[in-house]
């Protein structure tokens, strides 16, 4: 799981990324980021319900895209403020498949 220090929590920073945000895709996660002024970078993820109905693995998910996450962030050379969104499809999916699309999205940045 990621530190409190770098999730993007306040509802205001996410519709700030939202509106403001760049956007990469890699099959099945969006990637909606911003630059930020901060000495880290903050992260939120989001499983909505069309993925699956069943929390346990909508949980799941969102586990998986921040451990994914977590071992990135050291490498980031900008800091950012970035939202993973899960597309349906990726329930069928494994952790290192997930993990390896998460890889290429930040080394797009």
């Amino acid at each position: 799981m990621l530190p409190k220090s770098h999730r993007l929590k306040k509802k205001k920073e996410i519709e700030r990324v939202f509106q403001k945000g760049r956007v990469y895709r890699e099959n099945f996660i969006l990637f909606k980021f911003i630059e930020n002024d901060l000495k880290k970078s903050r992260f939120c993820f989001i499983v909505s319900q069309k993925v699956s109905k069943k929390a346990v693995v909508r949980n799941k998910i969102r586990r998986w895209m921040s451990e994914a996450t977590r071992g990135k962030i050291k490498e980031l050379k900008k800091e950012i403020d970035g939202i993973f969104i899960a597309l349906p499809g990726i329930e069928n999916e494994n952790f290192f498949v997930v993990k390896k699309a998460i890889e290429n999205l930040l080394m797009k940045i």
